[in-house]
């Protein structure tokens, strides 16, 4: 973690006010309540605004899930947002994506006897981190994989991933317990 602390406290049920009630309750309800949310309820208006857009992006993009992982595995990483990698590394492995895939997001588009599709969506990701736009090589690649609406749907996915990795690292959010960091094995399991 680049912070050992927060410096947004992420809120304890015994501080949530009206909005962040409204906000958490129904998260709290399908299980426990991650430190990023508790960190956003402290500004429940923009975290309330902000989920619309991210419920899109994690669960009813047009990408497949393995695909929309390891664009934000590797957003995650060029950022260097532990926490962001973390939390995706379990995601990824819920949709059985094996270790092998997960790194992936670390070594890149030149990793050896990757397929054509991932060494594209790493090219995408990387342009898209160091220039906010991806190339005509990497778009016209893609086209022969992916329509109108996936090619817009990555885009936003990498902005939105950037996004948060933006705020998680600005803010401090500490890794969830059971969570691992920048090693796989880390976790517990």
């Amino acid at each position: 973690m680049r912070m050992k602390t927060p410096r947004i406290e992420p809120l304890r049920e015994s501080e949530w006010d009206d909005a962040a009630t409204a906000l958490l309750a129904p998260i709290a309800k399908r299980g426990r309540v991650l430190n990023i949310f508790r960190t956003l309820a402290q500004h429940s208006d923009l975290a309330r605004r902000w989920m619309v857009f991210a419920n899109h992006i994690l669960g009813k993009s047009t990408l497949s899930g393995r695909d929309r992982e390891l664009l934000i595995l590797r957003i995650g990483y060029l950022c260097q947002a532990e926490y962001e990698w973390g939390q995706h590394v379990d995601i990824a492995r819920r949709l059985d994506m094996t270790d092998a895939e997960i790194l992936l997001a670390k070594t890149g588009p030149d990793t050896e006897g990757i397929s054509e599709l991932d060494r594209l969506l790493l090219s995408a990701t990387d342009e898209l981190h160091a220039d906010a736009h991806v190339s005509d090589d990497t778009w016209n690649g893609l086209t022969e994989y992916y329509s109108t609406q996936q090619l817009m749907d990555l885009v936003f996915t990498v902005g939105q991933y950037n996004l948060v990795s933006m705020a998680l690292n600005s803010f401090g959010v500490q890794l969830d317990k059971g969570v691992g960091g920048w090693d796989i094995g880390a976790e517990q399991r």
